[in-house]
């Protein structure tokens, strides 16, 4: 496996962007991305000389894209936007979701559209390498007009303003960028507009949800066909020839994973015969039928995401013929459907694992296993709370200064009774 993760603008992969989000992996720009942001940025520079009227080039920016800006105010401009639009509140992204967002962003500069140089994807990716990551506050993206608010607070890092994090500390983010031998940039033509229209915010949160979204599925069949065995189920409901005339394909695939994970079950030999029961409840009989349509429908997520990661959402964007032409590839409806879905499909995941709880711990329907798995039943409750508590709970993840996760997911801020009827168990 390559060390390196190389943005081209063209080939990043939702497995590159957890590598460098999650794992560190280091990452730099391909020299033929240079070439093309180079191209793009001489036709920004002619039409800034020549005082073309262009849309945030030589001009305001929304209502105010009337204004003609003095020449000599160009670079203002550029700075005045990045801060006029760093005003995010809320707690602040985790580290792996900025890191996301900031190789998105370099990897989407690097595409040749925006008309930047090739400093401001360089000093993204030594960022990255040097583990600097800055504050970005979760609200304030309206998704229509891109991720104005999270990726101005990235700007303002990457001009020197405002705080970055480090593994050893948070300080000023000029500072930090010295520290580790990086400078701040100075914003030419375009490029602050450049550094905040897009979709990078959510759509790194998108990626790594997705990534997070197949490992839910492949656990909840382990979990799944682990539920079935202390039942004392039976796979037939998983017979490939059930599945091949319905045709689904996320149910087939469902269905052969639970047979791979059954095969050669002791446990089944042990009622094969004698058992009374016809079949199983729905909670496990039908998995296939609901994890597969999960599975179906995160790949399309995965779909849409995976093409947004070399997306050119900038706007304007520059051509090799060095025509600005104005859009709107910034719109977030895209990657914002897939997360409607995902949300959707990890629902119908966790309301299935929660009916194959009940009937673990339920006294009238496990088959016999201790009543809510406790060996002291009446003296200790065992794990009832767990299953009522259950998915849906208002959950709080909690976040320390630099964007690491401190704990687990606790609901309403307190899971001392689902701790304590575990110890009672």
């Amino acid at each position: 496996m390559n060390d390196l993760v190389v943005l081209d603008g063209r080939s990043l992969t939702i497995a590159d962007v957890e590598a460098v989000a999650r794992g560190g992996r280091r990452v730099s720009l391909a020299d033929d991305a240079r070439a093309r942001m180079m191209r793009a940025h001489e036709h920004v520079n002619r039409i800034a000389t020549n005082r073309e009227v262009v849309y945030g080039v030589t001009t305001g920016f929304g209502k105010l894209s009337e204004v003609a800006i003095p020449h000599d105010r160009l670079a203002e401009l550029q700075v005045n936007l990045v801060r006029s639009h760093a005003s995010g509140v809320g707690a602040h992204l985790s580290r792996e979701a900025t890191r996301a967002m900031m190789l998105l962003r370099a990897n989407v500069l690097a595409k040749g559209y925006s008309g930047a140089r090739p400093l401001l994807p360089e000093l993204l990716v030594g960022m990255l390498n040097a583990g600097l990551w800055p504050p970005i506050p979760e609200q304030g993206s309206v998704g229509a007009s891109g991720d104005l608010a999270p990726l101005a607070h990235l700007g303002l890092a990457m001009i020197g303003e405002g705080e970055l994090h480090s593994e050893s500390g948070t300080g000023d983010a000029a500072h930090m960028l010295g520290a580790f031998g990086l400078a701040p940039i100075t914003l030419g033509p375009k490029e602050g507009i450049t550094l905040i229209n897009g979709t990078q915010a959510h759509t790194a949160i998108g990626a790594l949800a997705v990534t997070d979204a197949w490992r839910l599925w492949h656990t909840a069949h382990v979990a799944g066909a682990m539920s079935l065995e202390a039942l004392l189920g039976t796979p037939v409901a998983f017979d490939a020839r059930i599945h091949e005339v319905r045709g689904q394909a996320g149910q087939q695939r469902s269905a052969a994973l639970l047979r791979d994970l059954l095969a050669d079950s002791e446990i089944r030999e042990s009622h094969r015969h004698g058992d009374p029961r016809v079949q199983d409840a729905y909670s496990l009989r039908c998995m296939p039928q609901v994890h597969g349509p999960v599975a179906d429908a995160i790949e399309f997520a995965q779909s849409l995401v995976a093409r947004e990661l070399n997306a050119a959402t900038d706007n304007p964007l520059v051509f090799e013929n060095g025509e600005l032409l104005s859009g709107g590839n910034f719109h977030g409806q895209a990657v914002a459907l897939a997360l409607d879905v995902l949300a959707i499909a990890l629902t119908n995941l966790a309301t299935i694992a929660e009916r194959r709880i009940d009937r673990l711990v339920h006294p009238d329907l496990n088959q016999g296993l201790p009543p809510f798995l406790t060996t002291d039943a009446g003296v200790c409750s065992g794990f009832m709370m767990a299953q009522v508590q259950g998915p849906g709970t208002p959950c709080q993840r909690r976040y320390d200064p630099h964007g690491r996760e401190q704990g687990g997911c606790r609901p309403d801020g307190d899971d001392r009774g689902v701790e304590a009827a575990a110890r009672g168990a």
